[in-house]
Protein backbone atom coordinates (compact mmCIF):
# COMPACT_ATOMS: atom_id res chain seq x y z
CA UNK A 1 0.00 0.00 0.00
CA UNK A 2 1.34 3.48 -1.14
CA UNK A 3 -0.68 6.82 0.29
CA UNK A 4 0.03 10.27 0.34
CA UNK A 5 -0.71 12.16 3.81
CA UNK A 6 -0.75 15.99 4.92
CA UNK A 7 -0.34 16.74 8.29
CA UNK A 8 -1.09 19.98 9.31
CA UNK A 9 1.78 22.37 11.14
CA UNK A 10 1.72 25.74 12.37
CA UNK A 11 -0.86 28.05 11.15
CA UNK A 12 -0.63 27.31 7.12
CA UNK A 13 2.51 24.20 7.11
CA UNK A 14 2.01 21.31 5.75
CA UNK A 15 3.99 18.19 6.21
CA UNK A 16 3.71 15.24 3.74
CA UNK A 17 3.96 12.19 4.94
CA UNK A 18 4.59 8.97 2.67
CA UNK A 19 2.91 5.72 3.56
CA UNK A 20 4.76 2.44 1.86
CA UNK A 21 3.20 -0.62 3.90
CA UNK A 22 4.41 -0.48 7.31
CA UNK A 23 6.72 2.32 6.53
CA UNK A 24 6.57 6.25 6.18
CA UNK A 25 9.06 8.53 4.96
CA UNK A 26 8.43 12.77 5.84
CA UNK A 27 9.14 16.13 3.90
CA UNK A 28 10.07 19.28 5.89
CA UNK A 29 8.67 18.74 9.36
CA UNK A 30 8.89 21.75 10.81
CA UNK A 31 7.79 19.91 14.17
CA UNK A 32 7.15 16.89 15.04
CA UNK A 33 4.07 16.59 17.66
CA UNK A 34 1.57 15.49 14.23
CA UNK A 35 4.09 13.71 12.39
CA UNK A 36 4.64 11.20 16.15
CA UNK A 37 0.98 11.10 16.44
CA UNK A 38 -0.05 10.00 13.11
CA UNK A 39 2.89 7.38 13.02
CA UNK A 40 1.72 5.86 16.30
CA UNK A 41 -2.21 5.84 15.46
CA UNK A 42 -1.20 3.82 12.44
CA UNK A 43 1.65 2.17 14.18
CA UNK A 44 4.29 2.97 11.17
CA UNK A 45 7.65 3.03 11.31
CA UNK A 46 9.45 6.29 10.54
CA UNK A 47 12.38 5.30 7.62
CA UNK A 48 13.12 8.67 6.69
CA UNK A 49 13.09 12.09 6.29
CA UNK A 50 13.37 14.58 3.20
CA UNK A 51 14.33 18.05 3.49
CA UNK A 52 14.01 20.71 1.17
CA UNK A 53 15.61 23.73 2.61
CA UNK A 54 16.52 24.90 5.88
CA UNK A 55 14.15 26.76 7.19
CA UNK A 56 13.05 26.26 10.78
CA UNK A 57 9.53 25.76 9.83
CA UNK A 58 10.73 22.97 7.38
CA UNK A 59 13.57 21.38 9.92
CA UNK A 60 12.65 22.23 13.61
CA UNK A 61 11.11 18.27 14.22
CA UNK A 62 13.68 16.72 12.70
CA UNK A 63 15.66 16.56 16.07
CA UNK A 64 12.74 14.56 18.10
CA UNK A 65 11.87 12.25 15.11
CA UNK A 66 15.33 11.12 15.15
CA UNK A 67 15.52 10.82 18.88
CA UNK A 68 12.19 8.70 18.47
CA UNK A 69 13.34 6.83 15.54
CA UNK A 70 17.08 6.67 15.53
CA UNK A 71 17.42 4.56 12.50
CA UNK A 72 15.65 6.78 10.42
CA UNK A 73 17.90 8.30 7.42
CA UNK A 74 17.89 12.51 6.79
CA UNK A 75 18.77 13.68 3.48
CA UNK A 76 18.94 17.72 2.62
CA UNK A 77 20.37 19.88 -0.07
CA UNK A 78 24.43 20.00 -0.09
CA UNK A 79 24.31 23.66 0.59
CA UNK A 80 22.19 24.75 3.43
CA UNK A 81 22.75 24.99 7.09
CA UNK A 82 20.98 21.72 8.31
CA UNK A 83 21.09 19.81 11.60
CA UNK A 84 23.47 16.80 12.36
CA UNK A 85 23.93 14.18 10.42
CA UNK A 86 22.12 14.85 7.22
CA UNK A 87 23.34 13.26 4.01
CA UNK A 88 24.34 15.86 1.87
CA UNK A 89 22.77 15.90 -1.85
CA UNK A 90 23.35 18.07 -5.34
CA UNK A 91 21.21 18.33 -8.70
CA UNK A 92 21.16 15.31 -10.34
CA UNK A 93 21.17 12.36 -7.24
CA UNK A 94 18.99 10.38 -6.28
CA UNK A 95 17.71 9.08 -3.24
CA UNK A 96 15.58 5.76 -2.52
CA UNK A 97 13.05 5.85 -0.91
CA UNK A 98 11.43 2.56 -0.21
CA UNK A 99 12.53 1.27 -3.05
CA UNK A 100 11.46 4.54 -5.00
CA UNK A 101 13.70 6.24 -7.12
CA UNK A 102 13.54 10.09 -6.34
CA UNK A 103 15.28 12.65 -8.50
CA UNK A 104 17.23 15.79 -7.02
CA UNK A 105 16.53 18.97 -8.41
CA UNK A 106 18.13 22.00 -7.77
CA UNK A 107 15.42 24.75 -7.63
CA UNK A 108 17.29 27.77 -5.92
CA UNK A 109 15.81 31.53 -5.49
CA UNK A 110 13.60 31.37 -1.88
CA UNK A 111 16.79 30.64 -0.51
CA UNK A 112 20.28 29.36 -1.84
CA UNK A 113 20.78 25.96 -1.92
CA UNK A 114 16.75 24.70 -2.21
CA UNK A 115 16.17 21.92 -3.53
CA UNK A 116 13.12 19.65 -4.39
CA UNK A 117 12.60 15.80 -4.70
CA UNK A 118 10.62 13.59 -7.97
CA UNK A 119 9.52 10.56 -8.93
CA UNK A 120 8.07 8.93 -11.82
CA UNK A 121 5.97 7.11 -9.92
CA UNK A 122 3.93 7.08 -6.48
CA UNK A 123 0.93 5.32 -6.70
CA UNK A 124 0.47 5.44 -10.22
CA UNK A 125 1.30 8.80 -10.56
CA UNK A 126 4.54 10.83 -10.64
CA UNK A 127 5.47 13.06 -7.96
CA UNK A 128 6.64 16.14 -6.72
CA UNK A 129 8.27 17.53 -3.17
CA UNK A 130 8.60 21.37 -4.08
CA UNK A 131 9.50 23.21 -0.71
CA UNK A 132 8.88 26.88 -0.81
CA UNK A 133 9.68 27.08 -4.72
CA UNK A 134 6.48 26.52 -6.37
CA UNK A 135 3.12 27.33 -4.68
CA UNK A 136 -0.28 26.48 -6.14
CA UNK A 137 -0.68 29.84 -7.89
CA UNK A 138 2.53 31.40 -6.59
CA UNK A 139 5.97 31.31 -5.80
CA UNK A 140 8.40 31.68 -3.09
CA UNK A 141 9.90 35.07 -2.06
CA UNK A 142 13.58 35.64 -3.00
CA UNK A 143 14.79 35.27 0.61
CA UNK A 144 18.32 34.42 -0.77
CA UNK A 145 18.35 33.86 -4.49
CA UNK A 146 17.78 36.22 -7.38
CA UNK A 147 15.18 36.11 -10.17
CA UNK A 148 17.22 34.38 -12.41
CA UNK A 149 17.19 31.63 -10.71
CA UNK A 150 13.97 31.53 -9.50
CA UNK A 151 13.09 31.64 -13.20
CA UNK A 152 15.49 28.65 -13.97
CA UNK A 153 14.33 26.92 -11.08
CA UNK A 154 10.70 27.12 -12.34
CA UNK A 155 11.41 26.18 -15.74
CA UNK A 156 13.19 22.59 -14.31
CA UNK A 157 9.61 22.06 -12.65
CA UNK A 158 7.44 23.48 -15.87
CA UNK A 159 8.64 20.66 -18.24
CA UNK A 160 7.83 17.92 -15.55
CA UNK A 161 4.58 15.57 -16.92
CA UNK A 162 1.63 17.56 -16.84
CA UNK A 163 0.01 15.10 -13.93
CA UNK A 164 2.99 15.20 -11.70
CA UNK A 165 1.30 15.66 -8.22
CA UNK A 166 2.92 18.87 -6.61
CA UNK A 167 3.16 19.06 -2.91
CA UNK A 168 3.89 22.53 -1.73
CA UNK A 169 4.35 23.40 1.75
CA UNK A 170 1.93 26.13 2.83
CA UNK A 171 -1.80 26.56 2.06
CA UNK A 172 -1.36 30.38 0.35
CA UNK A 173 -3.90 29.59 -2.68
CA UNK A 174 -6.07 31.49 -1.96
CA UNK A 175 -3.81 34.38 -1.22
CA UNK A 176 -1.96 33.85 -4.87
CA UNK A 177 -5.12 33.21 -6.53
CA UNK A 178 -6.30 37.09 -6.00
CA UNK A 179 -2.63 38.58 -6.76
CA UNK A 180 -2.84 36.25 -10.23
CA UNK A 181 -6.48 37.17 -10.94
CA UNK A 182 -4.93 40.86 -11.24
CA UNK A 183 -2.94 39.88 -13.38
CA UNK A 184 -4.48 37.94 -15.46
CA UNK A 185 -8.56 38.62 -15.10
CA UNK A 186 -9.77 37.34 -18.42
CA UNK A 187 -8.08 33.83 -17.62
CA UNK A 188 -11.24 31.50 -17.19
CA UNK A 189 -9.10 28.51 -16.45
CA UNK A 190 -8.13 31.16 -13.16
CA UNK A 191 -11.79 31.96 -12.54
CA UNK A 192 -12.70 28.16 -12.39
CA UNK A 193 -9.91 27.51 -10.14
CA UNK A 194 -10.54 30.23 -7.66
CA UNK A 195 -14.05 29.27 -7.54
CA UNK A 196 -12.97 25.34 -6.38
CA UNK A 197 -10.46 26.49 -4.23
CA UNK A 198 -12.89 28.75 -2.78
CA UNK A 199 -15.05 26.16 -1.81
CA UNK A 200 -12.22 23.77 -0.40
CA UNK A 201 -11.56 26.64 1.77
CA UNK A 202 -14.82 26.82 2.76
CA UNK A 203 -15.55 23.40 3.75
CA UNK A 204 -12.01 23.38 5.77
CA UNK A 205 -10.24 21.43 2.92
CA UNK A 206 -7.16 21.94 1.28
CA UNK A 207 -6.38 23.45 -1.67
CA UNK A 208 -3.01 20.85 -2.42
CA UNK A 209 -1.78 19.16 -4.20
CA UNK A 210 -2.09 20.86 -7.20
CA UNK A 211 -0.44 19.73 -10.81
CA UNK A 212 1.48 20.61 -13.12
CA UNK A 213 -0.82 20.82 -15.70
CA UNK A 214 -3.13 22.45 -13.50
CA UNK A 215 -0.23 25.53 -12.55
CA UNK A 216 0.42 25.79 -16.20
CA UNK A 217 -2.78 27.12 -16.48
CA UNK A 218 -3.24 29.24 -13.62
CA UNK A 219 0.08 30.56 -12.30
CA UNK A 220 1.70 33.46 -13.11
CA UNK A 221 4.62 32.56 -12.44
CA UNK A 222 5.02 29.59 -14.76
CA UNK A 223 3.55 31.86 -16.75
CA UNK A 224 5.77 35.09 -16.97
CA UNK A 225 6.47 35.11 -20.90
CA UNK A 226 3.09 34.49 -21.51
CA UNK A 227 1.68 38.16 -23.16
CA UNK A 228 -1.11 38.45 -21.02
CA UNK A 229 0.85 38.40 -18.02
CA UNK A 230 3.70 40.19 -20.05
CA UNK A 231 1.00 43.49 -20.69
CA UNK A 232 0.31 43.66 -17.10
CA UNK A 233 3.33 43.53 -16.38
CA UNK A 234 3.88 46.36 -18.53
CA UNK A 235 0.46 48.16 -17.26
CA UNK A 236 1.50 48.05 -13.60
CA UNK A 237 4.58 50.09 -14.40
CA UNK A 238 7.01 47.70 -13.61
CA UNK A 239 8.70 46.83 -16.89
CA UNK A 240 9.68 48.34 -20.44
CA UNK A 241 8.56 46.28 -23.17
CA UNK A 242 11.94 45.22 -24.54
CA UNK A 243 13.32 43.84 -21.05
CA UNK A 244 14.13 40.52 -21.43
CA UNK A 245 12.41 37.12 -19.32
CA UNK A 246 14.33 38.02 -16.06
CA UNK A 247 13.34 41.13 -15.66
CA UNK A 248 9.67 40.68 -16.55
CA UNK A 249 10.01 37.93 -13.79
CA UNK A 250 11.85 40.28 -11.62
CA UNK A 251 9.01 42.85 -11.78
CA UNK A 252 5.93 40.10 -11.67
CA UNK A 253 7.94 39.01 -8.14
CA UNK A 254 8.10 42.26 -6.54
CA UNK A 255 4.69 43.16 -8.06
CA UNK A 256 3.27 40.24 -6.08
CA UNK A 257 5.74 41.36 -3.01
CA UNK A 258 3.69 45.05 -2.68
CA UNK A 259 0.22 42.89 -3.35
Amino acid sequence: MRALVSIKAFADNYIWLMRIDGRAWVVDPGEAAGVIAYLDEHALQLEGILLTHHHDDHTGGVKALRERWQAAKVYGPARERLPDNVTRLQHGETVDVAGMSFQVIDVPGHTAGHIAYFTADFAGRPLLFCGDTLFSGGCGRLFEGTAAQMLTSLDRLAVLPGDTVVCCAHEYTLSNLRFASAVEPENSDLAAYVERCTELRQRGEATVPSSIAQELKINPFLRSRSPSVRRAVQQAGAVAAEADDVAFFAALRGWKDRF
